[in-house]
């Protein structure tokens, strides 16, 4: 076997006896060529030429040996037919902010600043600078373990913002930037089970009672008889409500969006648009609501914001969510209760109707959940007692 000196030594006799035949050639511009990589999938390269004294190729990837030969024939085309070559692979930062303006127009607004937010203050300050097509695993994996690291984040939220870029760099893999989604290949963080937590019949009283003559009195009862959630009731206008045949009517949710206040939008599935019948006392809670409007609008006069929501401030504008929580929790400490979330109110309300015997199809359909697998393993920790009652109920027939 040769040396490489007496290799180069040898290319150069044969150059100068005019040997061309044998002489290694360069690949031609516009050249492409195919192959399987170690990992199984597969890569193609085309020459673009030179360009300020470097020599340039586009790798590209795909999950077949046609996918990636038809990505390399349309770049030889290209190439052919003079168009200019593909840029160097842009920086991360670069890409999401790309990716973002591409997906906005499909995303809620409420998810769009969610995942703007996330870009902007987690993803592009660690990884932004890496260029694209060199991001690996042990990146993302750094980032994630940077991220437990922190305390002042949780899990859930860590797992967030790899799912973020997960859904980033599947848009890449599609956009033929990266031959592999590497977010997918790192573990998310774990995140332990945590029982919902859930007001019993006597806690609900208590609640109720230490509510009434407060500003949130109605929203809260609303919210443990229905199961709804909080931008839904917050969303609720008084032509969704007939008193009359006591029915709500949940196709909009008040969210609150960062740099543009609070939004009103259609509820994020099919199933959470729905019609509640309300309980008797849920309906004269509101008839209360509304003639304390009333009383409001007569006072405030030409400084009344009629926009026709239910739940309001005195001088008409809806309610902000977290003047809600600071009240919701005033009535908390008053009832003697543990802190919890306002969403606790919709679990405690699913628990109640399954304690009653309450079809999980129609708990389903009240809560709005888009499959009963999501009711049945939320609420497990009610069903057996309910079995209970079911054995008791087969006892009593087979006497």
């Amino acid at each position: 076997m040769l040396a490489a000196a007496d290799a180069k030594r040898l290319a150069r006799t044969l150059a100068s006896v005019d040997c061309p035949s044998l002489v290694p050639k360069r690949r031609a511009k516009g050249a492409g060529s195919v192959f399987r990589r170690a990992d199984g999938r597969w890569s193609g390269s085309v020459d673009l030429g030179e360009s300020s004294a470097r020599h340039r190729r586009k790798v590209v990837y795909g999950n077949s040996k046609k996918e990636v030969e038809e990505r390399v024939r349309q770049l030889v085309n290209d190439v052919t037919d003079g168009s200019p070559p593909p840029s160097r692979s842009p920086q991360v930062a670069a890409f999401l902010e790309q990716w973002l303006m591409a997906v906005r127009p499909t995303l809620r607004p409420s998810t769009y600043a969610s995942y703007e937010g996330v870009v902007r203050l987690h993803l592009v300050p660690e990884l932004g600078r890496v260029p694209l097509e060199r991001l690996s695993v042990q990146h993302v994996a750094g980032f994630i373990a940077h991220k437990q690291a922190d305390r002042s984040l949780s899990p859930t939220t860590v797992r967030y913002f790899l799912l973020i870029l997960r859904i980033a760099l599947s848009k890449a893999v599609r956009w033929s930037l990266v031959g592999q989604n590497v977010a997918k290949l790192v573990d998310p963080p774990r995140i332990s089970h945590r029982d919902v937590r859930v007001l019993s019949p006597e806690e609900t009283k208590r609640l109720l009672a230490a509510a009434r003559g407060e500003p949130i009195e109605g929203l809260v009862m609303l919210a443990i008889s229905t199961g709804v959630r909080l931008g839904e009731a917050l969303g609720a206008q008084w032509h969704d409500i007939d008193l009359d045949r006591r029915q709500l009517m949940i196709n909009k949710s008040l969210q609150r969006i960062s740099g543009r206040g609070q939004v009103l939008m259609e509820t994020k599935t099919r199933r959470s648009r729905r019609i509640l019948v309300l309980p008797v006392k849920t309906t004269e809670a509101l008839r209360a609501v509304r003639l304390e409007q009333t009383r409001w609008r007569r006072a405030a006069g030409v400084a009344w914001h009629e926009r026709g929501f239910v739940f309001t401030s005195s001088t008409g504008q809806p309610l902000d969510q977290r003047n809600v929580l600071r009240m919701f929790r005033r009535v908390l400490r008053k009832a003697k209760l543990p802190r919890m979330r306002f969403h606790d109110l919709r679990h405690s309300c699913a628990s109640l109707l399954l304690a009653q015997n309450v079809s999980p199809r129609v708990v389903m359909e009240t809560l709005g959940h888009s499959r009963i697998s999501v009711t049945m393993d939320t609420y497990a920790h009610v069903m057996p007692a309910l079995m209970r009652d079911a054995a008791d109920a087969m006892d009593r027939s087979l006497d």
